[in-house]
């Protein structure tokens, strides 16, 4: 079974990430994986109440990764952590299957809250470079996080949420597309910008309808 699960995260990456090319490369050089195998052994030592251990080993992944993951945190199978330096997962965080985490992401708590405190992440989540994700709350299924994004609240499953604080975003009133790609998440400022600019396309056309009614009425009285 954990020779299963080890595969599993290889093929994961094959599959997530076309700069790949090999097994041998994959396993030696990708921060990402290293971390999780770290944290899949440390975890097991956690679970068992070996808690010096566990901590020791997940510092030593650490070091070596960049990469930060409480080994209290539950996590589930084919986790994609892509660069991953400056990732943050903490003691009470969940995450489901098949989740993808970019480089600078925290799933941390917001405070000295004792119990659950750490985000619990569905099935088939995306959270892009740099965003935080904060507190006791869930991000459902087949939801993405922005880039820098920091959510507070709730996500709905097929949601996406973007800015600070997070926001739920519908793009041109369409459904989210379920293809994890972070290049095509909405960008909530530049549409303001584009929808200012189109109302001041259209005062521009009316001020010029109203010179132009202003200059034939002039003539007409002459």
């Amino acid at each position: 079974m954990m020779f299963k699960v080890l595969k599993e995260d290889i093929d994961t990456i094959f599959e997530q990430d076309p700069a790949a090319r090999s097994y041998l490369e994959v396993i030696l050089t990708y921060s990402g994986l290293h971390a999780i195998w770290g944290h899949r052994l440390a975890h097991a030592f956690y679970k068992r109440k070996f808690y010096f251990i566990a901590r020791l080993i997940s510092q030593v992944s650490r070091f070596f990764t960049g990469i930060e993951i409480h080994p209290g945190a539950q996590i589930g199978r084919r986790l994609f952590i892509d660069h991953g330096m400056g990732v943050v997962i903490g003691e009470t965080c969940e995450i489901g299957d098949d989740v993808t985490i970019y480089q600078g992401v925290t799933l941390g708590g917001t405070g000295k809250e004792k119990g659950k405190r750490h985000p619990t992440v569905k099935d088939h989540v995306l959270i892009a470079t740099g965003a935080k994700v904060l507190g006791s709350i869930t991000v459902g299924e087949n939801s993405k996080v922005g880039a820098g994004s920091v959510v507070l609240k709730d996500v709905p499953p097929d949601s996406t949420v973007v800015g600070i604080p997070g926001k739920i975003v519908i793009r041109d009133g369409k459904k989210i597309k379920k293809d994890l790609n972070h290049r095509d998440l909405p960008d909530p400022v530049a549409d303001r910008l584009q929808a200012m600019e189109k109302e001041m396309n259209q005062l521009k056309q009316e001020l010029n309808e109203l010179r132009k009614g202003e200059y034939q009425n002039d003539h007409s009285s002459v």
